[in-house]
């Protein structure tokens, strides 16, 4: 099957997890599932995917992978106990054919300490089905010289001396398979280049170093389970920094746009994290503002990490390495670039939570695209409190 380890998934999901079981263990959610490709039908792999979701939800960790996981510095014992009990239900997700771009409609609904961990192995499974038929038979030579290629922009470069990069690419590979030869590829050829990757279970099968923090439905819950919407991202970060005491400290910044985001985010938060992320909107202006903000709280940029991570390549990585280089410390997270670039179009699939304890909840990115609410009223009440700009 495809996912056979419940390991195979981004880091983050287990200390956002982990945050839900001590701060949120009643809160109800629900995620929708979206196809941005056009012109793609995945209804006629309904059955295989299907098929895919129930093995899915009959794993169970074993003793090796709770050994693993509950080694992690931030990790607590009673979390490790909770996942010894674990399985994702079944009947807390749907998957039906639908008139919907893509054409399936997959949902999940139940409690979100339960059902936390489906995005990312569904996202997984149905982009290693599509591509099983959209291409039976890959070029994994191309796919390796492609990465040779990128590889070598790095290498070739004594300027990039500081360059750092991690892979980010469990949700939209190309299959398990090339997902593993494109970490070892890496984990060979970049040396110190190469800090980690997103996926725990890659990161143990490879002794390297799993990476992540936050992810937006982490922020979009806060504002159905905090005192008031106004402070939700607030409430989000002083809930985090709670939690963990100072460690995992790489701050979202987009899911009200950046404007929002530096307004919360005072001196202290600017003291307290270790950094920030970029996931959309243009990363130049991103990096000029948050390097900015840092001097203009009385704090040095150059002791603060930026990660970059929305849609990168490996060209592009290093031209924003080039901006910054000295200013802050540079980091990027890469995914479908990596994982899924054998010379096919990669699929353009999401899954993000739209509700929380019924309430809608909404991501309102820098980039007009990313945004994904299923209430229009909802959005703009939100777009209005956090004085944003209308929907274009």
């Amino acid at each position: 099957m495809i996912i056979q380890s419940l390991l195979d998934t981004d880091l983050y999901k287990f200390s956002m997890m982990q945050v839900v079981l001590h701060h949120f263990p009643a809160a109800q959610v629900e995620y929708r599932f979206q196809c941005r490709t056009p012109n793609v039908d995945l209804s006629v792999h309904i059955d295989e995917i299907q098929a895919e979701i129930d093995a899915l939800c009959e794993l169970r960790f074993t003793e090796d992978e709770l050994a693993y996981i509950g080694a992690l510095r931030f990790i607590k014992s009673d979390f490790v106990d909770f996942l010894g009990l674990f399985h994702l239900p079944r009947k807390c997700i749907e998957i039906v054919a639908s008139d919907a771009q893509g054409g399936i409609s997959i949902s999940v609904k139940g409690p979100w300490l339960h059902t936390i961990l489906f995005e990312i192995p569904v996202l997984a499974i149905v982009n290693e089905v599509y591509f099983r038929h959209a291409s039976p038979t890959p070029d994994p030579e191309e796919g390796r010289r492609r990465l040779r290629e990128k590889i070598d922009l790095v290498l070739n470069e004594p300027e990039m001396a500081a360059f750092r990069v991690a892979e980010y690419g469990t949700r939209r590979r190309f299959s398990r398979q090339w997902h593993g030869e494109v970490v070892r590829m890496l984990k060979s050829l970049m040396g110190e280049h190469f800090v980690g990757t997103s996926n725990v279970d890659m990161a143990r099968r490879h002794g390297i170093t799993p990476l992540g923090t936050m992810g937006h439905e982490y922020l979009q819950a806060c504002q159905a389970l905090g005192p008031r919407l106004r402070d939700s991202q607030v409430f989000a970060l002083e809930t985090w920094a709670k939690e963990y005491r100072g460690d995992l400290g790489i701050a979202l910044s987009d899911v009200y746009g950046l404007d929002a985001f530096l307004r919360d985010f005072d001196m202290y938060f600017c003291k307290l994290f270790d950094g920030a992320r970029h996931d959309s909107g243009d990363p130049f202006v991103w990096g000029e503002r948050i390097i900015a903000h840092y001097n203009a709280n009385r704090v040095d940029a150059r002791t603060k990490t930026l990660v970059f991570s929305d849609a990168l390549t490996f060209p592009l990585a290093i031209e924003i390495a080039r901006r910054f280089q000295g200013r802050a410390r540079i980091s990027f997270g890469i995914g479908t670039n990596l994982t899924n670039d054998l010379g096919l179009q990669p699929l353009q699939i999401v899954m993000k939570m739209v509700r929380c304890n019924g309430q809608p909840v909404a991501k309102v990115s820098d980039a007009p695209e990313k945004t994904m609410c299923d209430d229009p009223a909802y959005l703009a009440y939100l777009r209005q409190v956090f004085d944003l700009p209308p929907t274009p």
